[in-house]
């Protein structure tokens, strides 16, 4: 991990692996990873299908001035999978997970599904929440533009050996770190009693109107609290005109655009989104 992102042009001040939580709320078992830290508390959260490890990158550069704390949402990672993932259960669980740690205040940071979550937990506990940020998601997003990577993920399966996943991956596009692919496989497989490699998250499908519908709510919920909206340059889901317009309606939000980053922008540069979040989390 740290040799990825020190490829990555990561900072690392302190490599130590973070420390696990474990929690439940409403009978479903939640698992977060603290990586320590004597700044503000930021919780952050992950998109659909990934899980905390999507920020390790990011939360060992953000280490050295806040204290990151990654959670699996339901269904996702070592969390407990559920018959409840609508948004605000899921906001719930990050209220609990600040309770947990003894946190009153918190900033934000939620990428994607992620970020429709934050949003919801900013609007209903204005009380706990100091800022916000949110990457690539706003309304008028673009999800048809991921239907191919979404239908690769859905169709993961049992397999004898990560590698044959990371090169099916590789072959959805080609662009993509090998390295980096390889390190987001090991974190979104388990191994199971027979010795197969089988997908964390539960394949059952999201309720896509809905969150598209939370969605379309988001710049409602964003006035009461700083908004920094973070956009990759490549992303095809938000493009740019997209994400202006959603900061254009916030009263105080502000735009910063990732270079050499698509959809997943903690994972393709996290070096330029930690500089981003860092001015804007610490203030």
């Amino acid at each position: 991990m740290t040799e990825l992102a020190a490829t990555l042009g990561v900072t690392i001040h302190d490599p130590t692996p973070p420390r696990e939580i474990r929690f439940s709320r409403a009978g479903c078992r939640l698992h977060a990873l603290d990586w320590g830290g004597t700044g503000p508390p930021v919780l952050l959260l992950h998109g659909g299908g990934l899980t905390a490890h999507t920020w390790d990158f990011v939360c060992l550069g953000l280490r050295g001035a806040a204290r990151p704390v990654a959670l699996d949402l339901r269904g996702h990672g070592d969390s407990d999978w559920s018959d409840n993932y609508r948004i605000d259960a899921m906001a719930a669980d990050v209220v609990a997970a600040a309770d947990h740690l003894g946190l009153d205040r918190i900033r934000l940071v939620g990428m994607s599904l992620g970020g429709v979550v934050a949003a919801h937990v900013a609007d209903a506990r204005p009380d706990r929440v100091e800022r916000l940020a949110l990457v690539d998601v706003a309304p008028g997003v673009d999800f048809d533009s991921t239907r191919r990577v979404r239908a690769f993920m859905a169709g993961l399966g049992p397999v004898s050996a990560l590698e044959s996943v990371v090169e099916a991956a590789m072959r959805v596009n080609p662009r993509a770190d090998r390295a980096g692919v390889a390190y987001r496989m090991s974190t979104l497989f388990r191994r199971a009693p027979d010795g197969d490699w089988v997908p964390k998250a539960d394949p059952r499908p999201p309720d896509f109107p809905a969150i598209l519908a939370a969605i379309e709510r988001l710049a409602a919920r964003l006035t009461a609290v700083p908004v920094l909206l973070v956009r990759g340059e490549r992303s095809r889901v938000l493009p740019q005109a997209t994400a202006e317009r959603l900061v254009e309606r916030i009263p105080d939000g502000r735009l910063a655009v990732v270079p050499n980053a698509g959809h997943i922008v903690q994972e393709d540069n996290p070096a330029a989104l930690i500089s981003a979040l860092r001015s804007f989390l610490t203030r």
